[in-house]
């Protein structure tokens, strides 16, 4: 280990979104500004994100898409800096974009244009970034004024205001670690309850041969959970249920919850079947079925629901046996074993409680210099651009005061 310091204004853990908008905002001011990522290159996750065209915002960004115990703690971020900041930043930087369902925005080419974005907005503001960081202590160092002492990589640095923008759990081969929350309980911070959302579901009962069977299959159906529904898309996976919808209901359900999937949201399925009956009695249920539902999916509900009447008309059903049929074809109950855990969750939930930071600046209040800002927060967005938008706004809120 060096005796020499090397001494910065502001040292940033992570190289992720959150990160670097908070190095190019700091910087911006005249700080002394380095970013440290554990990772062989920074940005990793804007990347991989959005198919590799970086959902990186959305038209509609309000507090009630995100989950925290405070649902309150991220209104003050998301009005500092709003969805119509960050897009007139990539405007500013010519990055064309489209908007998809739900107000989501998308680079119309590459996610590798808003991290070119970034680190041109740190360049040009002298921010030091240093990749395959190796943080060990860190330490409250008093000997230059308040401020932090770091070793990393066998130098050892300092800085007046230390930024943890770490991330979280999720997705652990681009990066994802728990170094944020070692540093937030080192400081004396505390931290609610982490799990993975915004991630697919698995299934160890007989829904685990139906998903392999149906692999690759979507539709677009409505799902509902713990007083939550999404509608969105539905992907049979051969671990079991994926897609957009699987995504939003994750971040609410629990283990040994049922998922109640409608796979027919437009049509009351009950009374359509009732009135088939009088009017296509003749008329197989497989048959009228295939009109709305894969063929593939109609086989395995056949299997599941109707396996005896098969070869039957209509006109041989019960109506309570079509009234059932209807009412699990509206609210189809399945019973996921678990999720897929980090390995693949775009988020994690949970994180550095939001009670002991302050709303505005991102400082952690019994601990003057120390700001934790995206993912690493109890802050977590719905699918559909809104945790980039908080890591850009958590991001700036802290770069104007560190």
């Amino acid at each position: 280990m060096q005796d020499s310091v090397t001494k910065y204004d502001v040292i940033i853990i992570g190289g992720g979104a959150a990160g670097l908008m908070c190095a190019a905002t700091a910087a911006q001011r005249g700080r002394r500004v380095l970013v440290l990522e554990k990772a062989n290159k920074v940005g990793k996750k804007i990347l991989m994100s959005g198919g590799g065209r970086c959902n990186f915002t959305n038209y509609s960004i309000e507090a009630e898409n995100y989950i925290a115990n405070n649902p309150h703690f991220c209104k003050s971020a998301l009005s500092r800096y709003s969805q119509w900041d960050f897009i007139a930043l990539t405007e500013r930087y010519g990055i064309a974009y489209e908007e998809r369902k739900h107000g989501q925005l998308f680079c119309r080419g590459s996610a590798k244009e808003i991290l070119a974005m970034l680190l041109g907005e740190c360049e040009a503001a002298g921010v030091e970034i240093n990749s395959s960081s190796e943080i060990g202590l860190i330490s409250s160092h008093q000997g230059d004024g308040p401020g932090y002492q770091l070793e990393v990589n066998a130098r050892r640095l300092w800085c007046q205001s230390l930024v943890v923008a770490s991330g979280a759990l999720s997705i652990p081969t681009l990066g994802g670690s728990d170094i944020g929350y070692a540093i937030a309980r080192q400081f004396g911070l505390s931290l609610t309850e982490c799990r993975a959302g915004l991630v697919p579901f698995m299934f160890s009962d007989f829904m685990k041969a139906i998903c392999e069977r149906l692999s690759g299959l979507a539709l677009e159906v409505e799902v509902h959970c713990r007083g939550q529904s999404f509608r969105e898309n539905l992907l049979f996976t051969h671990r079991g249920l994926s897609g957009p919808v699987s995504l939003q209901i994750s971040n609410y359900w629990q283990p040994g919850d049922e998922l109640q999937i409608n796979l027919l949201p437009d049509v009351d399925a009950t009374a359509w079947l009732l009135a088939a009956k009088q009017s296509q009695g003749k008329s197989r249920l497989a048959t009228l079925l295939n009109k709305h539902l894969a063929r593939g999916l109609v086989a395995e509900l056949q299997a599941l629901w109707w396996p005896e009447l098969g070869a039957s008309p209509l006109a041989e059903f019960s109506d309570k046996h079509l009234k059932s049929i209807g009412e699990q074809l509206n609210a189809w109950c399945l019973k996921p074993s678990a999720t897929e855990g980090y390995r693949t969750a775009e988020v994690t939930l949970g994180g550095v409680d939001t009670d002991g930071i302050s709303s505005k600046t991102m400082e952690a209040k019994q601990q003057k210099g120390l700001y934790f800002v995206g993912e690493v927060l109890d802050v977590s967005g719905h699918l559909g651009g809104f945790n980039f938008q908080w890591a850009w706004s958590s991001g700036y809120s802290a770069g104007l005061v560190v």
